[in-house]
């Protein structure tokens, strides 16, 4: 038997290795944002802005970003793929192009991104004070799950500390990217924008589902002993 192989139980059922569970909870997730490649595809109006800019001036780099956020849309929708994050990159552009436009400044195009983060690090946040952590909303309504969990103390925890985490990257980006923003780095703006992006965001969700895991494997463990005591004796 192989190490990825795990031994049948008792009644000859094969369990399923937490490791492989976990990888794929961590894909749904992404896929849900998108998934790897639409992360990719989210950078690619950065890289092609800034060089824009400098050969071609602001709103030469404004028709190329949004040029290519029309290309990447056109493309998934020819392949038939989920065309929403594709779409709401589109718009994001197009609010980007549109702000760097009425500033009359490249740098403007990362104002719109780095306000967004700002309210997204607030709305997690408050979730946590409030005690409804938006991670456990939102992993729950993709697993089709209630609010069950919030009766189990450990697993709010958990999601408490992945929402923590997701804010931490938010409010991360927001100081690093505003400080840039405001002493007029712009390509250096542009570099950390793609180097803070999907890149942490990726380790959040694998530090997501760590934590999931864990409060729910805790979380299953309690209710089987509270079967367990609930079971009588046989005779």
């Amino acid at each position: 038997m192989t190490e990825s192989q795990a031994a049948p139980d008792h009644e000859g059922r094969t369990p399923t290795a937490p490791d492989h569970e976990d990888e794929r909870e961590a894909r749904t997730l992404l896929d849900q944002m998108g998934g790897v490649s639409g992360l990719v595809y989210s950078t690619l109006p950065i890289l092609v802005f800034v060089p824009a800019n400098t050969w071609f001036g602001l709103t030469g780099a404004i028709i190329a970003a949004l040029a290519v956020a029309t290309a990447i849309l056109l493309y998934r929708v020819a392949r038939r793929e989920d065309v929403s994050p594709a779409l709401s990159g589109f718009i994001g552009v197009a609010i980007c192009a549109y702000i760097a436009h009425r500033t009359g400044s490249a740098k403007g195009y990362f104002l719109f991104g780095i306000w967004t983060m700002l309210v997204y690090s607030a709305v997690l946040v408050v979730s946590i004070i409030v005690r409804w952590p938006l991670v456990g909303l939102v992993w729950n309504l993709i697993n089709g799950d209630g609010t069950a969990w919030r009766r189990h103390r450990p697993t709010l925890i958990a999601y408490d500390v992945a929402t923590g985490v997701w804010a931490a990257v938010f409010i991360a980006r927001y100081l690093v990217q505003s400080h840039l923003y405001d002493t007029g780095h712009t390509g250096v703006l542009a570099a950390t924008r793609i180097a803070m992006g999907w890149p942490l965001t990726i380790l959040a969700v694998g530090a997501t589902v760590l934590l999931v895991r864990r409060a729910d494997r805790g979380e299953d463990e309690i209710a089987a002993r509270a079967d367990a005591a609930e079971t009588p004796p046989p005779r």
